[in-house]
């Protein structure tokens, strides 16, 4: 049996990672930062399979005890600051846990399992402001956001220990990826979550920023386990992971409204509390790399996705009604 180590699993890609490991076979520890309150609503279903150890990314002990303790195979560095509006408010703090965070990780992961494998997870945002389209491996790193420049640092701090420690390290650049177990502040869930609400009358308005940026979106449960075959391969190698198409935020919009019978324009505005201060204006990836030496490709569409969210949104909203 192999054990792997997430940290972030209370998150969204951590609780469909746990999930996607334990059917494997797995055993699986957590990550969690200690906490008056127990925020374990993603992996609520999975309490009773995992082993939760308390330690945080702020925190270089912390990390080194949690990693000896499991002695784990793998490594999924997952926790960090994600919410790119967040880190325009909140730009050391995102720094510390998503920059630096990154190299406390590495640096428990070389003291304490030096031979296990570990994955970072970087970010289709270090692209930013991009001087190519599609993105791929090569494409090269213009971030628009503290957000941004924090994964940029969290990427270049793996491949630096990878190079010259010699440990199995890599990073998956993730382009956006969504679920009913997205948070709310995203912007996907934020539509999904309004349609719902006002299909049920509970709202009759949807504010957002810019209707124009376009996004590589697809779902979570695909993208965690392209997570996993990164740490399955003889040598350890970066990979994007996206679908290779592209979607605007109006369209996203539309296709939402649509699965409850809805017309977008008859509730949604836009709102400059919500225009980001630097937009990154089209992020596509080219994942061809990962088809061809990994096998992944994702299976669940656009439409798929976001159906699958709205429906979700609405039996929640039911419920709580």
């Amino acid at each position: 049996m192999k054990t792997a180590l997430i940290t972030g699993i209370t998150g969204q890609d951590g609780s469909y990672l746990a999930e996607f490991l334990l059917e494997k076979g797995y055993k699986v520890y957590g990550v969690v930062r200690r906490s008056s309150t127990t925020p374990y609503e993603r992996i609520a279903h999975l309490v009773d399979r995992v082993e939760l150890l308390s330690a945080d990314l702020l925190d270089q002990h912390s990390l080194v005890d949690a990693i000896a303790a499991c002695a784990p195979d793998e490594i999924y560095n997952l926790a960090a600051q994600s919410f790119v509006q967040t880190s325009w408010t909140q730009p050391v703090l995102t720094g510390e846990f998503t920059a630096m965070g990154v190299t406390r990780a590495l640096e428990a992961f070389r003291k304490a399992a030096p031979n296990a494998r570990f994955y970072q997870a970087s970010s289709s945002e270090m692209f930013g402001r991009v001087v190519e389209t599609p993105q791929t491996e090569t494409t090269p790193f213009y971030p628009r956001s503290p957000y941004g420049v924090a994964k940029v640092y969290g990427h270049w701090i793996t491949v630096n220990y990878r190079e010259s420690y010699g440990l199995y390290a890599v990073s998956g650049i993730l382009f956006n990826h969504e679920s009913p177990r997205r948070g709310l502040e995203f912007v996907t869930r934020k539509v999904t979550d309004a349609v719902a609400r006002i299909k049920l009358g509970l709202s009759n308005q949807l504010a957002l920023g810019t209707l124009d940026a376009r996004r590589d979106w697809g779902f979570a449960g695909d993208y965690v386990d392209a997570m996993w075959r990164m740490l399955q391969l003889d040598e350890p190698q970066d990979f994007v992971i996206g679908t290779g198409l592209t979607w605007t935020v109006q369209h996203l919009c539309e296709t939402a409204f649509a699965v409850v019978g809805l017309d977008y324009r008859d509730y949604v505005v836009q709102d400059p509390r919500f225009m980001r201060p630097a937009e990154v204006d089209l992020l596509v990836a080219d994942p061809a790399k990962a088809k061809r030496v990994m096998g992944w490709e994702p299976k669940v569409s656009f439409q798929q996705l976001i159906e699958m969210m709205v429906e979700a949104d609405m039996v929640r909203h039911r419920v709580r009604g």
